[in-house]
């Protein structure tokens, strides 16, 4: 199918918050839901729900699970059995002082699924987690029937080739400093308070109502777990990991692939490999872009992400 821009007009299907008094009790109440599964010896938090195909959401870049709670009861109610999971080093999962990579989250994902879904499964990711549920159906066609990319991410972190010369080294000069063990937890102080995460926000999504106050503690919480600080510095030094374009080649199943057009840190035309092949007719790929959209579309139009993944779910009859 070719790429496609889609209207925001589609109605809503979202978790009903009606009953939730302030957004601690939401989180608490997510909380109350959620498992934990201990991988290696560190304790992994995930939630599941639903009969059915599994789907496995994978969240991004200092999200969680939470973030996904606008589209797990949408698709759960469709007929899926849905398992979102925090990856190592993220919301309610452990935060272990490791070397954090691509790779290290890859195996992660693999033995989850050895251990609690072991059939072909769809797997959705935003952003880095776009960029594992790429790696997961190159590398582990086993796993996979299909995936689903939010915002793919291009790697982990930008090369240094990739900036300019001036940016390279200031970002050079911050990960040493977030390293650092006392001028570290200073930053990591600063970098984590609400204001900042509202601000960060503010610059990413295109939909300004989606930033609520619910939204930002899904964030800011889990910042706050011992280990949190060495986690964010290790991760800014980790290796980027592979390209999209280095992995597309080696995918044979289905893919959705969806991009919020105003995402400032994924820009829509890093998507043009994506919207080529979904030209091809030769490769199974769907392309849709949503305008008004910034870096995270299921949580900023969940109305329209869902609607879509269950639409291209069963025209692949899945």
């Amino acid at each position: 199918m070719t790429g496609q821009t889609i209207n925001s007009s589609i109605q809503p299907h979202s978790l009903d918050l009606s009953t939730v008094s302030s957004p601690l009790s939401a989180i608490d109440t997510e909380k109350r839901s959620t498992h934990i599964w201990n991988w290696r010896g560190y304790d992994i938090q995930y939630t599941v729900k639903g009969c059915g195909v599994p789907l496995v959401l994978i969240h991004g870049f200092g999200a969680s699970l939470g973030h996904w709670r606008k589209n797990i009861p949408v698709l759960a109610a469709a007929g899926y059995r849905v398992y979102a999971l925090d990856l190592l080093g993220f919301g309610g999962s452990e935060k272990p002082a490791l070397d954090y990579s691509l790779d290290l989250w890859e195996v992660l994902l693999r033995d989850f699924w050895q251990h609690h879904i072991q059939i072909p499964a769809i797997f959705v990711g935003n952003s880095i987690g776009g960029l594992l549920v790429l790696m997961t159906l190159a590398n582990s066609p086993d796993m996979a029937q299909g995936g689903v990319l939010l915002n793919c991410a291009g790697s982990l972190n930008h090369r240094p080739e990739d900036l300019p010369k001036p940016l390279g080294a200031v970002m050079g000069l911050f990960s040493k400093s977030v390293s650092a063990p006392i001028l570290g937890a200073l930053i990591f102080g600063q970098v984590r308070q609400r204001f900042r995460i509202r601000g960060a926000l503010r610059q990413v999504y295109g939909n300004r109502e989606a930033i609520t106050p619910e939204l930002v503690e899904i964030l800011y919480r889990p910042s706050c777990d011992a280990g949190a600080q060495k986690v964010f510095a290790s991760i800014l030094t980790a290796p980027p990991g592979p390209r999209p374009s280095e992995l597309l080649s080696k995918i044979q199943q289905p893919l959705l692939v969806l991009w919020g057009e105003i995402d400032p840190w994924t820009p829509i035309q890093g998507a043009t490999l994506y919207q080529e092949m979904a030209d091809d007719p030769q490769r199974s790929m769907t392309f849709h872009a949503i305008p008004n959209t910034g870096h995270c579309p299921h949580d900023e139009r969940p109305e329209i992400v869902n609607a879509l993944i269950l639409e291209w779910l069963k025209s692949q009859n899945i």
